[in-house]
């Protein structure tokens, strides 16, 4: 009389891997994420839209409007990484960051500005990706919408139960092409719309 093998029966869902921040640098460092545009949210490892002109173009725009606000006590960078909240690693399109390029030489844990600009992630965007940026205590987050032709200014982070990350920016407003915002840590300045829109 021969045996017969069960397999064993589990009763648990499979769940996702969950990446620590440092291991993520760790496979980041190893290549294991080489020729991809990927980033670390919420312990996920997501590969982002590949970028297209439009993208592109308001990017550039953004940097080059911010970098001539900006003097050489802040650092403006385009697509570098923060380390946000723990299991977080976005890579804002620009950011502006307190003091010179040669003192900010880690990963940054805030900023005074994030730009991300929206094509077909507006509403990620402008949902979970600015429910995390309130959550970090970024104050100013603006979002390019390059569909709508408006930028979107997101302010006072402020907690939120119901919210993905637990907060969410109290104030936003809409504002287009022929209107004008100053950033909240240059308040003297002031940025026009349509020069931000690709």
């Amino acid at each position: 009389m021969s045996a017969t093998l069960q397999e064993p029966v589990s009763t648990e869902e499979p769940r996702p891997y969950r990446w620590s921040w440092e291991r993520y640098m760790q496979a980041a460092a190893a290549g294991a994420f080489d020729g991809r545009r990927v980033m670390l949210i919420d312990g996920e490892v997501m590969q982002m839209s590949p970028m297209n002109d439009p993208h592109a173009l308001g990017i550039v725009f953004a940097y080059e409007r911010l970098n001539k606000i900006f003097d050489s006590n802040f650092t403006v960078r385009i697509q570098m990484p923060m380390r946000l909240l723990g299991a977080h690693d976005p890579e804002p399109d620009v950011a502006v960051l307190a003091g010179p390029s040669h003192t900010n030489r880690t990963h940054p844990t805030s900023a005074l500005l994030v730009v991300e600009v929206a094509d077909s992630s507006f509403d990620y965007d402008t949902q979970d990706k600015g429910n995390l940026y309130a959550a970090a205590g970024i104050a100013d987050y603006w979002v390019v919408d390059v569909a709508g032709q408006a930028l979107f200014v997101f302010r006072d982070p402020a907690p939120e139960p119901n919210a993905r990350f637990g907060h969410t920016y109290s104030t936003r407003s809409r504002l287009e092409p022929t209107e004008s915002v100053a950033p909240a840590a240059a308040a003297t300045a002031s940025v026009r719309v349509a020069d931000l829109l690709p």
